[in-house]
């Protein structure tokens, strides 16, 4: 866990935020998962997930993971439905380029596919003007983002401090969980702790 530390908080009441100290991180946090913190109201970000495909000097980049649309990756990408994990639906990645698309795939030991940049383990970008049928065998998991995160030099950073997200290792099926509605109470929840708690922060702390 990186940019965070704790401090004693409240997590029999899950209608007040547990307190917690944020620090500014120290190098690269590409691969890790941003989750947002229960502070960010963001629209574009509120309750997100947000796996880090780069980090820099120049800015960082990333893809929101846990929000799922009902468009069919197959009505717009043909073939490459066939080859999408389960839902296989398009993902709203991010506010910036929402006409883009990003394929984040997991690469299967001792493939090596045309059209496949590798960011972190066995995770990596997918080149969308690949034949899909090709790469069938190559990859255990594909997931396809409408739009990107991104942030300019110095600025993920300064958010971080500032308490807006909370950064944790990502496990390699992270990108292509089953029930991705469900993904950022689940990785608040596997940190233990005080961070279990924070998983049972109301969404509207008013309505409590």
């Amino acid at each position: 866990m990186t940019g965070m530390s704790r401090e004693p908080g409240t997590p029999g009441d899950p209608g007040v935020e547990p307190m917690l100290r944020f620090d500014r991180p120290t190098g690269s946090l590409l691969g890790s998962l941003l989750v947002a913190t229960p502070a960010l109201r963001d629209p574009s970000f509120e309750r997100s997930v947000v796996l880090l495909v780069a980090h820099e000097p120049g800015g960082a980049m990333g893809v929101v993971i846990n929000r799922a649309t009902e468009v069919p990756v197959g009505e717009v990408l043909g073939d490459w439905g066939s080859l999408a994990h389960e839902p296989a639906v398009l993902f709203e990645g991010g506010p910036v380029q929402p006409d883009s698309a990003i394929c984040v795939a997991r690469i299967r030991a001792g493939a090596q596919p045309p059209g496949f940049q590798r960011f972190f383990g066995s995770l990596g970008t997918v080149d969308l003007e690949q034949e899909p049928e090709k790469l069938r065998d190559a990859f255990d998991g594909v997931r396809v983002f409408a739009g990107y995160a991104g942030w300019s030099p110095g600025q993920l950073e300064e958010e971080i401090a500032a308490g807006s997200w909370f950064t944790f290792k990502a496990l390699p099926g992270d990108a292509f969980a089953a029930r991705p509605d469900d993904l950022w109470s689940m990785v608040l929840r596997r940190q233990g702790g005080m961070l279990a708690a924070v998983a049972q922060y109301p969404s509207d702390p008013t309505l409590n």
